[in-house]
């Protein structure tokens, strides 16, 4: 087969929780972050709605890069970039780690002898360049190569898998350097476009999240995407730029995640199943991305968020919960079902999280290579927007 209008680069597809991404090898990209991320949005056929002319899925949870370096730290066993490719514009952003996507990067790094397989499970310790932080993937193995086959269930992905323990609690402060950025664990933020403010809490452990209850953004906490509006999404942004003020950083970036979290009641899911209000603690809706929309699926990383805050008395999802959370054990109802996440606190005075995590399953779809035709690639610089490098 003739390319030599096309330039190709391996790339391996991995499903990790309710996403999935293209994983790639830092080394093969270019150094340079414009040409880079050219190339990127070449891979994934953006901006198209469709992404018809590349390997994107036309959504936000498929179209994500993951990208693979050694350890550039000594605790660590690997770097691993993320990258949420935006679908309607020349844009990937930088600014978040994806908790479904970290999962399977420790799948990657065991497959790819990146890090030495221990059997039963091996640990991985996965340095986040978007936050600066280490998080541990706990990645079961058998016969020198990870398990595939489990009994762990992710709402939103067909089946059963082998369980990810994810372990996030070094990730405190990972995009403002602390725990809990305005100092308290309950604000009242100035919302201009609602006419009025509302009680927030802002919490920065595995993704800065800024909490509201679902009725101060007029919701029921009980939609999914075909309930959740315009006007919906439009308060959920207006919350989290207001909030984003408030911690000094930039109105337009992709954080704090906005969630509006409500107290347990009975919800369909996005498949028309119905989930009961005694199987969850609380529910919560997130939206994000770029363009914003609302999650199908709750993130891994904001599980973990919402999990420490619901532990710490006083704040807005606390507020919202009910129930016994043993063992530390939370759960969530989301759009797609719900989802487990454990958390401790102590507060002796200051809060400290004890631990941060959550499960999930992931797995190899495919490898191989891709093809970009070399004349976008050729045209490309202009028109990639690399938020940061």
């Amino acid at each position: 087969m003739k390319v030599r209008e096309q330039v190709r680069i391996r790339c391996v597809v991995m499903r990790g929780g309710t996403s999935k991404a293209l994983f790639l090898r830092a080394g093969d990209l270019p150094a340079e972050p414009r040409r880079r991320d050219a190339l990127i949005l070449a891979l994934f056929g953006s901006p198209d709605p469709r992404q018809i002319d590349g390997l994107g899925g036309a959504d936000i949870l498929t179209s994500k890069v993951a990208i693979i370096g050694p350890p550039s730290r000594p605790d660590a066993d690997v770097d691993y970039t993320f990258g949420q490719v935006s679908i309607r514009e020349p844009v990937v952003d930088y600014d978040i780690n994806c908790g479904n996507i970290s999962a399977a990067v420790g799948v990657y790094a065991v497959e790819e002898e990146l890090v030495r397989a221990v059997e039963p499970v091996t640990p991985v310790r996965v340095h986040n360049t978007n936050t600066g932080k280490v998080f541990i993937a706990h990645v079961p193995v058998s016969d020198g190569a990870p398990v595939v086959e489990g009994e762990c269930v992710v709402e939103g992905v067909p089946g059963s898998g082998a369980e990810i323990v994810l372990d996030f609690t070094g990730t405190v402060g990972a995009a403002t350097g602390t725990l809990l950025p305005t100092g308290r664990v309950r604000d009242r933020l100035d919302v201009p476009a609602l006419g009025h403010a509302v009680d927030a809490t802002i919490l920065d452990v595995a993704n800065l999240c800024v909490f509201v209850a679902a009725t101060d953004a007029g919701l029921a906490g009980t939609e999914g995407p075909a309930e959740f509006t315009t006007a919906h999404l439009e308060t959920l942004m207006a919350v989290k730029e207001a909030a984003a003020r408030r911690v000094g950083l930039p109105a337009d970036g992709l954080v704090p995640f906005p969630v509006a979290v409500a107290p347990p009641a009975a919800f369909r899911t996005i498949t028309g199943r119905e989930v009961p209000a005694h199987q969850v603690h609380l529910l919560a809706r997130m939206a994000g991305g770029r363009p914003p929309m609302l999650h199908k699926a709750f993130p891994g990383t904001g599980a973990a968020c919402t999990a420490v805050a619901v532990m710490m008395e006083g704040s807005v999802p606390a507020a919202a919960a009910r129930g016994r959370h043993e063992e530390g054990r939370v759960i969530i109802g989301h759009p797609s079902g719900v989802m487990h996440a454990r958390a401790r606190v102590r507060r002796a005075p200051e809060w400290t999280v004890e631990q941060a995590g959550y499960s999930r399953t992931a797995r190899r779809l495919m490898e191989g290579y891709a093809y970009m035709r070399a004349a976008v690639l050729a045209g490309g610089d202009s028109a990639a927007r690399p938020k940061q490098s």
